[in-house]
């Protein structure tokens, strides 16, 4: 009988995020280089050539400086990739700030919908939230973003700030012609 295939070990690149085969195709193969050089220096033949004995301290120097280590260095790389997410092709996935984001959607002409966005971030369960508006405004509010019926951006940044004492007023932002502006 045939042996059966084993799986294929690929080395992601550190820096970028794509296997290190991928990286010379990646946006940025000039920073990808020195993590090349000393972990997969098989694979660019080349880079190791133009990379003398000087220059191959000098990288590792510089992979030190900037925290970015090979594979096996474990906790202290894993609490950098908490910190900044890589997303495959080298995209930097942002940490979310937290801030409380409301906006005024105008639909049918005369009709408003007043959303709240980022209330979950400082704590708050948002199908409380969406209760505690829609019985102070006296209207519907649904749960998944908190949508609230009505114009009532500016009076709704007062009562967020009563109601719930953890979210700070410098936090709450409107967003009023595709610009977001600050409450306070």
């Amino acid at each position: 009988m045939a042996e059966k295939p084993q799986p294929v070990v690929v080395q992601y690149c550190q820096v970028c995020g794509l296997p290190a085969e991928y990286c010379e195709f990646g946006s940025e193969f000039d920073k990808c280089k020195p993590w090349l050089i000393q972990n997969a220096p098989d694979l660019y033949p080349d880079l190791l050539k133009e990379a003398n004995a000087k220059e191959a301290d000098k990288v590792a120097d510089q992979l030190q400086s900037t925290g970015i280590s090979s594979a096996d260095s474990g906790s202290s790389s894993e609490a950098k990739q908490e910190e900044v997410k890589r997303l495959p092709g080298g995209k930097i996935k942002k940490k979310e700030k937290k801030e409380v984001v409301i906006e005024k959607v105008v639909r049918n002409k005369r009709k408003c919908i007043t959303t709240v966005k980022g209330l979950e971030l400082f704590g708050v369960k948002l199908s409380d939230a969406s209760k505690k508006l829609g019985k102070k405004f006296a209207t519907g509010a649904s749960v998944v973003k908190i949508d609230v019926q009505g114009d009532i951006s500016y009076d709704i940044v007062e009562f967020i700030t009563e109601t719930w004492a953890d979210v700070p007023e410098t936090a709450i932002f409107f967003i009023e012609d595709g610009k977001k502006v600050p409450a306070a």
